[in-house]
C-alpha cells in the first residue's frame, strides 16, 4: 500500500500503484472473512462471558458498537454461513461478505445455491452482488404478492428505481411506503411484496426530495477518522519502505556493475602488460640483432679494407710473411672448417656414448656463442637440435641452465637410493627439485635405479593412510584436480596440505584437504 501524497505519486508508475490497490482491497476482504472467524469463535466457546456480558447480542452492542453492533455481526456470520456451505471451487468466487445477501435465502438448499453461484460465475470469473441477486432469481424466483387495490397508501407512494450495480435489487423499481428509520435510507417495497431499506445513494427518484449523503454519529465521525489516518500512516510506511527497497536494490546493482567494470579494467590492464613484456622482448630480440648486423657490416668493411690494403701494400701490411695467394688460400681453408664445424645435426642425433650430456652441452653452447658472434642461423639450429630447446637464444640459455643441474641431481638421487630402508618419501624430497629435468636425469639412471623408484612409488600409492609424502588426487570425479598429480607435504590435524603439479607455474602451489577429499593417485592422466 502506498501513500497518496503528490511527490511520492510523482515518483510512481501505474504498475507499483495498480499492485498496492490489489493489495489494499485484497487485505480488507480478508480482514472481514478473518472478523468473521473470530466472531465465530467468540460465540460458540461464550468467551464473552470472561468479560462479564450475559450473551453474544450484549457482547456485540457494548463492544462492537462502533463497528455496527450485533446487526453488522449478524451480517457477516449468515456471510460466512453461506461461503460454508459452498464447496471450494465455487467458494472462491465469493470475495466479501456483502455479495451473499441475496444467497442467504438458498442456504437451507445447498443444491440450489450451488447452482445460483455456479451460474454467476459462467458470466463473470468473479461476480458481483447484483450477479448473485440475478442469478438467485432464475434458480429460486420469488412469487410476486397479489397488491391490494384498496390500500391508496401504496398506489399512491413514490416510486424509486434501484441505481446501484453492487445491490441485490438492481434495475428494479419500488414503492416507498413508510417512513425509514434514519435519514439517509428509505423502506422500499417490491413488487413482489419484499420490504428492503436501501441506502438513498442506491436509489435512482429525482422526485423524491430526500438527503443523498450519509451523516454518522459522533463516534462513528471520530473512529472512521481514526481509521483514515492509521491508513495513511500505513501507506506512508509502505512508501518509505518501497523507497529505501528501491534505493537499496539500485545501489547494489550499481555496485555489481562497478565492480564487473573494475574487474574487467584489471583483466585488460593485464593483458595489456602481457603484450608489453612480449613486445619489449621483441624489441630487445630485434635491437640486439641490429646490433649484430651493424658488427656485421663493420667485419665485412674491415675485411674489404684489409683485402684492398694487402692487394695495394703487400710489403708494409704483412711484413713479407705472406702473399696475396696464401691469404686467399688461409680464408678458404678457414671457411671449409667453419662449415664442416656448422653442420651437427647428425651429432645431435647420435649423441656420444661417454658422458653424452655433458658434451652435448658444450657443444650447444659452443655453437649457440658462435652463432650469436657470426649471426648465423644454421648455427643456432644446430645448438637448439643438440640441447632440445627452441632455437631462440633465451631458450637455449634456459635449457643450458637446466643440464648445469644434471650431473648434482643424478648425484643426489644415487645417494638417496643408495641408502638402506630408502621409501618413496626420501626420493621425492630430493627429487622434487628437479623435477624440471626429470627427463634428462632418468636417462642418467641405470635400469636397477629406475625399477627401484618405481617400485617406490608403487609401495606408497597403495598405502591405506594418506599422509606426508603420498601422490594423491581429489576424490571427486567432477573436480579438475581429479585427474591431476599432487604430493602430500604437510600435516595440520585433520587437514592436509598438497602440492600439485599442475600448479608449478601459478603463485598458488598448494592447498589444504580433508582426508575424505583425496584419494591415491593411479596415474590417470599418463
Amino acid at each position: 500500500m502506498l501513500t497518496l501524497e503528490p511527490e511520492t505519486i510523482s515518483a510512481l508508475d501505474y504498475s507499483v500503484v495498480n499492485t498496492s490497490i490489489q493489495e489494499t482491497f485484497t487485505a480488507i476482504d480478508r480482514f472481514e472473512w478473518q472478523a468473521s472467524d473470530e466472531l465465530r469463535l467468540m460465540r460458540d466457546n461464550h468467551y464473552y462471558k470472561d468479560g462479564g456480558h450475559k450473551s453474544f447480542e450484549e457482547y456485540c452492542d457494548n463492544e462492537l458498537t462502533k463497528h455496527g453492533g450485533y446487526r453488522r455481526v449478524r451480517d457477516l456470520l449468515s456471510a460466512k454461513k453461506v461461503v460454508d456451505t459452498l464447496p471450494g471451487e465455487l467458494r472462491e468466487k465469493i470475495t466479501k461478505p456483502s455479495q451473499t445477501r441475496s444467497l442467504l435465502r438458498l442456504v437451507k438448499t445447498p443444491d440450489k445455491l450451488h447452482e445460483a453461484v455456479a451460474i454467476a460465475a459462467q458470466e463473470k470469473p468473479f461476480p458481483t452482488a447484483a450477479d448473485f441477486a440475478k442469478a438467485v432469481q432464475q434458480v429460486a424466483p420469488t412469487k410476486k404478492r397479489a397488491t391490494k387495490a384498496e390500500n391508496p397508501k401504496t398506489q399512491l407512494c413514490n416510486s424509486v428505481t434501484v441505481s446501484s450495480p453492487e445491490h441485490p435489487r438492481y434495475g428494479e423499481s419500488g414503492v416507498i411506503s413508510a417512513d425509514a428509520p434514519n435519514h439517509w435510507q428509505q423502506i422500499v417495497t417490491f413488487p413482489d411484496g419484499e420490504r428492503l431499506l436501501v441506502n438513498n445513494a442506491d436509489l435512482d427518484a429525482p422526485s423524491v426530495p430526500f438527503p443523498r449523503k450519509q451523516n454518522y454519529p459522533p463516534e462513528y465521525t471520530e473512529a472512521i477518522a481514526q481509521i483514515k489516518e492509521q491508513h495513511q500512516q500505513e501507506l506512508e510506511r509502505l512508501s518509505n519502505e518501497l523507497r529505501i527497497g528501491l534505493q537499496t536494490e539500485a545501489a547494489t546493482r550499481a555496485e555489481a556493475q562497478v565492480l564487473e567494470q573494475i574487474q574487467s579494467l584489471q583483466q585488460l590492464y593485464k593483458q595489456q602488460k602481457e603484450q608489453n613484456i612480449q613486445l619489449q622482448q621483441r624489441l630487445d630480440e630485434m635491437e640486439e640483432l641490429r646490433k649484430l648486423e651493424i658488427e656485421n657490416q663493420q667485419l665485412h668493411q674491415r675485411i674489404q679494407d684489409l683485402e684492398n690494403a694487402v692487394q695495394q701494400h703487400p710489403v708494409q701490411q704483412w711484413g713479407n710473411t705472406l702473399t696475396q695467394q696464401a691469404t686467399k688460400a688461409l680464408n678458404k681453408q678457414v671457411k671449409q672448417a667453419l662449415e664442416q664445424t656448422i653442420d651437427l645435426r647428425s651429432l645431435a642425433q647420435e649423441p656420444p656414448k661417454e658422458n653424452a650430456q655433458e658434451c652435448l652441452r658444450l657443444m650447444g653452447m659452443a655453437l649457440k656463442n658462435l652463432a650469436s658472434a657470426m649471426n648465423n642461423t644454421q648455427a643456432l639450429e644446430a645448438a637448439a637440435l643438440i640441447l632440445g630447446s627452441e632455437p631462440t637464444p633465451i631458450a637455449i640459455a634456459y635449457r643450458a641452465e637446466q643440464l648445469e643441474m644434471l650431473p648434482q641431481a643424478v648425484s643426489d638421487i644415487r645417494a638417496v637410493l643408495a641408502k638402506p630402508g630408502c621409501t618413496w618419501q626420501d626420493y621425492w624430497a630430493v627429487a622434487q627439485e628437479y623435477e624440471v629435468i626429470k627427463s634428462d636425469y632418468w636417462a642418467e639412471l641405470t635400469t636397477q635405479e629406475t625399477d627401484l623408484i618405481i617400485a617406490l612409488q608403487k609401495v606408497s600409492s597403495q598405502s591405506d593412510t594418506i599422509g606426508i609424502g603420498s601422490i594423491v588426487a581429489h576424490a571427486d570425479p567432477y573436480r579438475t584436480l581429479y585427474v591431476e598429480r599432487g604430493e602430500v607435504v604437510e600435516e595440520l590435524g585433520e587437514e592436509l596440505v598438497v602440492a600439485w603439479d599442475c600448479w608449478k607455474k601459478q603463485s598458488k602451489k598448494t592447498d589444504r584437504y580433508f582426508r575424505d577429499e583425496l584419494r591415491f593417485w593411479k596415474g590417470e592422466n599418463k
